[in-house]
């Protein structure tokens, strides 16, 4: 009994320190987590790269590297000179915005004739527009104030990246376990590089098509919108919804006829079922495999702590927990729990990791 009162003392203190520390680290870890991210999709890009049709072939890894790196480096300067002065323009225009999204609620519940007109104020009392672009910038701020960090912890994990075996082999006075442990590393590697990989490439084809929708007719700010819904797209279900919802809402304010709403509201929710519904899983594969209550746990956990960068963050980290989990027996249960339909990895190369150690 007081073994077990023992363990669950410790379990306590252990969770709340680690809770402690995520919040304390904040700085640290954050930019370090989006850089683990870059390095996964440098990594993924390298090798689309390598794979063009008569041309990769003659490009070796460390090339294809640096490319990748330099791309990504131009697209986050150019993306970034573009949201930043959509949402100073945006901020300037927030009142009027406001004012006209309050006279839309006016109207709506005048035409359904009801006893007293409702405003925005009536239904969302503490909603501001004003204060909604306020916190999108500031999490723009925080990501090009770590910039330079988050750019060094990315040099340094490529520079890194070729010694991380020898450095696995060393450490195990054993060639069976470090064989073992190069495995699992290796399988990890390549499922996170897998999925980081397809959904960037998801997200990036619906932002595209976001922002090619909008343009077509005629809402401003079409650009960020379409950066909104790239960033939202790596969270499953819940971000798309959101995409679609807030871009819909401009454009019931912006426009004064309903057409062009519902052409907008349909045509996002098209895209997203198509390319979130159907391309997306059958590209995914398994490497996406989280409980839907798992996902919203997370949401709001990472949420609380980081912020709406923690809460764009929570998927990659979640699938990156459940990766490591499965390969151990002792917390293979757990990422079965974390899962949707408890299938978490082949038990078929578990088990012949861990016959190697006999």
């Amino acid at each position: 009994m007081n073994s077990t009162l023992l363990k669950l003392t410790l379990t306590l203190v252990l969770v709340t320190l680690t809770g402690w520390l995520l919040v304390i680290g904040r700085s640290i870890l954050v930019p370090l987590i989006i850089a683990s991210v870059l390095w996964y999709l440098i990594s993924s890009l390298a090798e689309a790269v390598r794979a063009i049709p008569y041309i990769g072939r003659f490009v070796p890894r460390p090339l294809g590297i640096v490319l990748s790196l330099v791309g990504m480096t131009i697209a986050g300067k150019f993306v970034f000179d573009i949201v930043s002065s959509s949402l100073q323009q945006m901020a300037m225009d927030a009142p009027e915005y406001q004012q006209r999204l309050n006279e839309v609620f006016l109207t709506i519940s005048t035409q359904l004739k009801l006893d007293h007109p409702i405003g925005l104020a009536d239904i969302f009392p503490n909603f501001s527009i004003g204060q909604a672009i306020s916190q999108a910038a500031t999490v723009v701020t925080t990501i090009a104030g770590s910039s330079t960090l988050i750019i060094v912890y990315v040099l340094f994990m490529i520079f890194e990246e070729s010694t991380f075996d020898r450095k696995i082999e060393a450490f195990f006075d054993r060639p069976e376990r470090a064989r073992l442990a190069l495995g699992i590393r290796r399988e990890i590697g390549q499922r996170m590089r897998h999925y980081v990989g397809i959904k960037t490439a998801i997200s990036l084809a619906t932002g595209f098509l976001t922002y090619a929708l909008l343009k077509a007719v005629g809402l401003p700010y079409a650009e960020l919108f379409g950066f909104i819904t790239f960033m939202l797209n790596y969270i499953p279900t819940i971000g798309s919804m959101i995409a679609v919802f807030f871009a819909s809402l401009f454009a019931l304010v912006f426009f004064d006829n309903l057409t062009s709403f519902l052409i907008v509201a349909i045509g996002l929710g098209a895209i997203q079922f198509v390319l979130g519904s159907i391309i997306d899983p059958r590209l995914m594969g398994t490497s996406l495999n989280i409980s839907p209550l798992v996902i919203i746990l997370s949401l709001s956990f990472w949420g609380a702590i980081w912020g709406v960068i923690g809460m764009v963050l929570c998927v990659p980290l979640m699938v990156f927990i459940i990766m490591v989990c499965a390969q151990f027996p002792a917390t293979r249960p757990i990422a079965i729990l974390f899962s949707g339909n408890g299938e978490v990895g082949d038990p078929i190369l578990l088990e012949d990791k861990t016959k190697s150690l006999n």
